[in-house]
């Protein structure tokens, strides 16, 4: 008896001890690509995001007020090549009067019959559509239309606003689609910043009790600038630059915030919550998106590291001198970087930074604001000189 009381506990013990090592399972991570005209940037973007997000939601067609419709140009070879789940969006202002069934229903069948002539294979459709919630009944007739429309293998999905959350038309609404993707960023005042972690799990909590069909967050990867407004209110810049006078605030979403928010959400998942979709797939270059080495480790929930440190390159006593973050989170540019010098006789700063000399100390300050992605390097200055001490130099974030 003694024999089985023991074997019963070990048992017992191994099933707890089970269950304690059990992890959450991993959310779905996915891109939105939004590049209206693509670039050869896309081909190693999309290579080096291929191991962290599963599914690819491109932009394919947008209706504006008064330019009326606008085709983004993507190369589809690379969407070919990548062979990643493809959702194809259609974003349909929200200022836009009405919505004409039957205009723009041939609208997405002509993009969507183009992209499957050029041999890209769709998983899905969804539609991008800012209404305010008085205008839902009419956004429903005409999902029910276009759900009627398009094959019923093609799932149909749609991007949500936290402002419909109180109406009573949302329901019958989401009954129309297959999943919804609540975007719980720049909803509010941009003036208020682009993202307010605490009043997005909110949101996601309020959804999951409203929907009882998947439904995906849409979180921020980028920043905005905003610029002084003729009205009052700020114009907004975002990946195009706007011709206006006037200091630009920069708005950024931040890594870490999002990160907490991430954990959070992969440990305790509201229900019905079946991934998150990053905005936007960054590219080379892109100073207002985080760097795909920063995205990439928030996705997977790694540890965040910055780490500014000087780099020197010397030939015949010419100095390049750099500043590079080996780390996994974009930095500031450093504010000052000193050198530790001897013998100099000619030294300068590059755009961004102002250097004060003395005759054993090289002074870089920063000028204007700027971002060092993770795993990027730039130039501040050079010098001439006969020693520079890289253990007596100083980065200062």
């Amino acid at each position: 008896m003694f024999l089985i009381r023991l074997a019963v506990l070990f048992a017992a013990l191994m099933l707890l001890n089970g269950c304690e090592q059990k992890t959450a399972p991993p959310l779905d991570q996915q891109l939105y690509v939004w590049q209206r005209q693509w670039t050869p940037a896309h081909d190693a973007a999309l290579k080096d995001s291929r191991a962290d997000f599963s599914t690819l939601r491109v932009l394919a067609l947008q209706a504006f007020p008064q330019a009326g419709w606008s085709r983004a140009r993507i190369n589809p070879a690379l969407l070919k090549r990548d062979g990643r789940p493809l959702i194809a969006v259609v974003r349909l202002d929200g200022q836009l009067k009405a919505l004409d069934q039957d205009e723009v229903t041939a609208q997405i069948q002509q993009v969507l019959s183009d992209w499957q002539g050029q041999g890209l294979i769709l998983s899905g459709v969804e539609i991008d559509h800012d209404a305010g919630s008085a205008r839902l009944p009419a956004y429903r007739a005409f999902l029910t239309h276009l759900r009627a429309v398009l094959p019923a293998s093609l799932p149909l999905s749609i991007t949500a606003l936290p402002a419909w959350i109180d109406s009573p038309e949302l329901p019958t609404l989401l009954a129309t689609v297959d999943s919804s993707v609540l975007q719980v960023h720049a909803v509010s005042d941009p003036r208020r910043g682009l993202f307010d972690a605490v009043q997005a799990g909110k949101w996601a909590k309020a959804w999951s009790r409203i929907t009882p069909k998947p439904f995906y967050l849409a979180l921020p990867a980028y920043g905005v600038a905003l610029l002084p407004g003729a009205s009052g209110a700020p114009v907004v810049e975002s990946e195009v630059s706007v011709e206006r006078v006037g200091k630009r605030r920069e708005l950024l979403a931040d890594p870490v915030q999002l990160s907490k928010l991430v954990a959070e959400l992969r440990a305790d998942p509201p229900a019905h919550l079946a991934g998150l979709i990053w905005f936007r797939l960054p590219l080379a270059g892109d100073r207002r998106a985080w760097s795909l080495n920063t995205l990439g480790a928030v996705a997977r929930g790694d540890v965040l590291d910055s780490r500014l440190s000087l780099k020197l390159s010397a030939q015949d006593g010419l100095y390049d001198i750099s500043v590079s973050n080996p780390g996994n989170l974009d930095s500031a540019w450093p504010e000052r970087v000193t050198l530790a010098v001897q013998g100099c006789d000619g030294a300068d700063a590059l755009a961004g930074y102002a250097l004060q000399q003395s005759p054993d100390l090289l002074t870089f300050t920063r000028q204007r604001e700027g971002r060092l992605p993770a795993g990027g390097q730039r130039g501040i200055g050079w010098a001439r000189c006969a020693h520079i001490d890289q253990g007596g130099s100083n980065v200062h974030p």
